[in-house]
This record gives structure tokens, C-alpha cells and sequence, in this order.
């Protein structure tokens, strides 16, 4: 079989959440994503949704099994230290993230979500 007609495109990371008020907070209000949709099985069931900022899509899952506590993703970003300004403006009480600028030429901003999950928004330096 030939991979020349196989195209693949982003994979979309599944984070594991807990609590649907402060997953909201967290990316809706705090990271800014937008939530494009829900899904619950019946009204008690746990949630599973997704969210996007640009072209960037992120699923969020309560369900059991979905994902692991404590993944870590890294999403690429155009300008990182807007980013890095904006969420310093917002003063949320669980996250003032810093500004790194690493070995590897990128630099990173690097936040956890209230469920253990890493998120690294990164910009590549160039030279």
C-alpha cells in the first residue's frame, strides 16, 4: 500500500477533567478557547466536549479510561509573549505562568490545568 495517498492531518489531544465548572474556567475563560460542543450520554453521564482557539482543537473528557491525568501537550503558537501578557492580565488565582525562552530555541509558556494536565504553548525562536 502506497502512503502517498494517505494524508494525515493534526492529531486532537483528549485531556481528562474532572469538574465541568472549573474546566470551563479554566479553558473557557482563562485560555480563552471556545466551546464548539457537548456530548453526554444521558443528562447524569460524564461530559465530553471540544474546544478550539484558531486552529488549534482540544477535546476535554470526563469519562473514565478517555485519557490519563498528568498528559502533557505542546500546541504551537504565533506569538507567545502576548499570550504569556494576556494571561498575566487576567491575575487568575491558580496560574501565573513565566516565560521561558529555552536551549532549544523556542520559547514556552508552561500551565497546568486544575486536573494535572501540562500544556505548553511555544513559539520557535528564529535565528
Amino acid at each position: 500500500m502506497s502512503t502517498s495517498k494517505i494524508k494525515m492531518k493534526s492529531p486532537i489531544p483528549i485531556l481528562r477533567i474532572f469538574d465541568e465548572e472549573k474546566a470551563k474556567e479554566f479553558y473557557l475563560t482563562f485560555l480563552e478557547f471556545k466551546l464548539d460542543w457537548e456530548h453526554r450520554f444521558e443528562e447524569d453521564f460524564p461530559l465530553y466536549m471540544q474546544i478550539s482557539q484558531s486552529n488549534c482543537i482540544l477535546h476535554l473528557s470526563e469519562h473514565f479510561g478517555d485519557s490519563t491525568p498528568g498528559a502533557s501537550i505542546r500546541i504551537e503558537v504565533d506569538n507567545v509573549k502576548v499570550l504569556h501578557s494576556k494571561l498575566l492580565e487576567k491575575q487568575y488565582k491558580y496560574a501565573r505562568p513565566g516565560l521561558e525562552t529555552t536551549d532549544w530555541n523556542t520559547r514556552e509558556v508552561r500551565i497546568g490545568d486544575p486536573f494535572g494536565n501540562k500544556i505548553v504553548f511555544y513559539e520557535n525562536m528564529k535565528k
